[in-house]
């Protein structure tokens, strides 16, 4: 699949429609979403992707991440308790993308990867080099508006996040702490340790996100997407609870790492395999 440098994630060209067509890709299939007119017109860069099947959703929240329904929410990626984040699927993964759905499989918001270079490109087709380069992604709400931007610059053994907002004001940090056994993460801001991400099991499938009273107030779940994603491509889905009401930029941070444990760590199981 092949996609124009200013076409939202997902969106890809027909194979089967006319020429400079739009089709939606949803990790496992094409649907009958199209957009026409060229890659970077307006109608394309507005629209929102669409939903996926509400039930496939709703069965990954409920029986693979044993996450009962939960009450409230707002509709967006900062009010709703339940962020279900599912990358999309590629046999070879040169750019990172990721949907963001809520507990229902409503589309809230999506994860982009940018400002990545055509050699940088080759580079991971050709090798598994991911860890020993900057990774830049931008957090974007359903209509393609940026809210976070997370930069993971090139590391050789620990790890370091940094999310700032879209126009560079800091937000915080999220840096790992160990390399070995259960890998952990400090979350950082003003120069304080707010909280942690702490991997449950030394190959860090699921994590606890604490405050800094080591009190859970998050919890990350790693789902199972099928023994052919698995084995033949690089998908990771992922599902993050959180538990209370948070303020910022606690509740930036907390969002953000959803998406940094996949960028920080499960790139080095790439990297070193």
């Amino acid at each position: 699949m092949t996609t124009h440098p200013n076409t939202p994630a997902g969106w890809y060209a027909d194979p089967q429609g006319p020429p400079n067509q739009l089709r939606w890709w949803d990790g496992a299939q094409w649907t009958a979403h199209t957009h026409p007119g060229r890659p970077g017109q307006a109608g394309p860069q507005q629209a929102a992707p669409p939903n996926p099947d509400p039930a496939k959703v709703q069965h990954q929240v409920q029986q693979q991440a044993q996450v009962a329904p939960t009450a409230g929410g707002g509709g967006t990626l900062f009010t709703e308790p339940v962020l279900v984040v599912n990358q999309k699927a590629k046999l070879i993964e040169l750019t990172n993308e990721y949907s963001v759905f809520d507990q229902h499989g409503r589309t809230i918001g999506s994860v982009v990867q940018v400002g990545q270079s055509t050699l940088k490109k080759v580079a991971r087709f050709v090798s598994s080099l991911d860890q020993f380069m900057t990774h830049k992604l931008e957090i974007r709400d359903a209509q393609g508006q940026p809210h976070l931007v997370l930069t993971r610059p090139a590391k050789f053994i620990k790890s370091k996040v940094l999310v700032t907002r879209p126009d560079g004001q800091p937000v915080g940090e999220i840096v790992q702490q160990n390399a070995i056994g259960k890998i952990n993460f400090g979350i950082h801001t003003g120069g304080q340790q707010v909280g942690a991400i702490k991997a449950e099991n030394w190959r860090a499938w699921n994590f606890a996100i604490v405050d800094h009273m080591d009190t859970e107030i998050a919890r990350i779940t790693k789902t199972w997407e099928g023994l052919a994603k698995t084995m033949f491509t690089t998908a990771d889905n992922y599902v993050l609870q959180i538990h209370r009401q948070l303020s910022d930029p606690l509740l930036s941070l907390v969002v953000a790492t959803a998406l940094t444990v996949d960028t920080a760590l499960k790139q080095d199981a790439r990297g070193f395999g």
